[in-house]
């Protein structure tokens, strides 16, 4: 007899952890979810990506609850369609941190998300969406990306790797956004102090649970502060060095279903 799991949250990443490349989830996948609802779990999606993007993501897993989008910049209720709580990045302090990356490093190529259930997400041109198969609308000029408020800047380089403009970033943006790595090809700016860990602590409060209660997935460094509020983390067979380097797990890849490995373990 398997003895009662001790975790009542699941908190999971979807790019590159609950997702697999061709961005379906799995029979295994959601059969594991659905066992460990039926033990009386509670699952969070938690993501870099913003509300709009995740609804139909969300309707394939039956989830009519709450969801953690933009980085947690959004807490999302799937069932009202509508935004419990949102942060939007100053477009401002945008400007201002892409030209201090741009004088660093040389021109850089950036996109915007919009806030909002029904936000956008804008391109400039010379802008590759890391996910070609997400909605994007592109604009003539980088004025336009600041039409409306917006949750989030992301930015690639035709050169620099993920990790070296990230790194640049970091240092020379301060106080002006937080900055995220959280996929291939996808560096982020998005309001200071606002990370996945700051969404998910408000949807779990919302739902009155607690970090102790938590087990969470991921793969990249934007998990990383997740991890550090949950009590237990697992990182992808896939993930980035610097997660792994801090999970308490390491599981199965995305395409080998690791997550499910994991919750049947722990759920039976």
């Amino acid at each position: 007899m398997v003895a009662p799991s001790p975790y009542a949250l699941i908190a999971t990443d979807m790019d590159g952890t609950l997702l697999r490349a061709d961005d379906t989830l799995s029979e295994r996948s959601l059969a594991a979810l659905a066992r460990a609802g039926r033990a009386g779990a509670r699952h969070l999606v938690v993501t870099g990506r913003p509300a709009p993007r995740v609804r139909p993501l969300l309707d394939d897993l039956g989830c009519t609850g709450l969801a953690v989008c933009g980085q947690g910049a959004q807490v999302y209720d799937a069932g009202a369609d509508r935004l419990l709580w949102s942060v939007t990045l100053d477009r401002e302090l945008a400007e201002t941190a892409l030209g201090k990356i741009e004088a660093e490093v040389g021109q850089v190529y950036a996109a915007v998300d919009q806030d909002g259930v029904d936000g956008l997400t804008l391109i400039e041109p010379g802008y590759l969406m890391p996910h070609p198969t997400l909605p994007a609308l592109r604009v003539d000029r980088r004025d336009d990306l600041w039409c409306a408020p917006i949750s989030k800047v992301l930015l690639r380089h035709h050169t620099l790797s993920d990790d070296e403009l990230a790194a640049t970033a970091r240092a020379v943006v301060g106080s002006l956004a937080t900055v995220t790595m959280s996929g291939p090809g996808t560096v982020e700016l998005q309001p200071c102090g606002v990370t996945k860990a700051t969404g998910l602590a408000l949807a779990a409060d919302h739902l009155g649970l607690s970090p102790e209660q938590a087990v969470a997935f991921g793969d990249m460094p934007n998990d990383i502060p997740m991890f550090d509020w949950a009590s237990y983390g697992v990182a992808m067979a896939n993930a980035h060095l610097e997660l792994k380097a801090v999970a308490d797990e390491i599981t199965l890849s995305n395409e080998d279903d690791g997550i499910a490995v994991v919750l049947e373990r722990l759920f039976g």
